[in-house]
C-alpha cells in the first residue's frame, strides 16, 4: 500500500492519497471477514518484459542524448 500511496500523493495530493489509502483498507479489511481468510499482499508484476524493454530503450537514449555511445541490440 506503501508504493499506491506514494502514486497516489504525486498525482492527488498527500489528503487525497490517504483517503484512498484508507478506502482500501476498510475494503481490503471487509472482505478478510466476509471471507475468513488471512490477508495476502497482491502479487506485483514489475517483471514485465515489455516495460522492461522500452526502460532500457529510454535511458539508452537518454544516454546518447548525453553523447555517450552505446551500442545494445534490442
Amino acid at each position: 500500500m506503501k508504493r499506491k500511496y506514494e502514486s497516489l500523493v504525486g498525482r492527488r495530493g498527500k489528503k487525497r492519497a490517504l483517503v484512498a489509502i484508507g478506502h482500501k483498507i476498510i475494503v481490503a479489511a471487509y472482505f478478510i471477514l466476509l471471507n475468513k481468510q488471512p490477508y495476502r499482499e497482491p502479487e506485483l508484476h514489475d517483471h514485465n518484459p515489455r516495460k522492461q524493454k522500452k526502460q532500457m530503450r529510454n535511458y539508452l537514449n537518454r544516454l546518447s542524448a548525453l553523447g555517450v555511445d552505446v551500442s545494445v541490440f534490442l
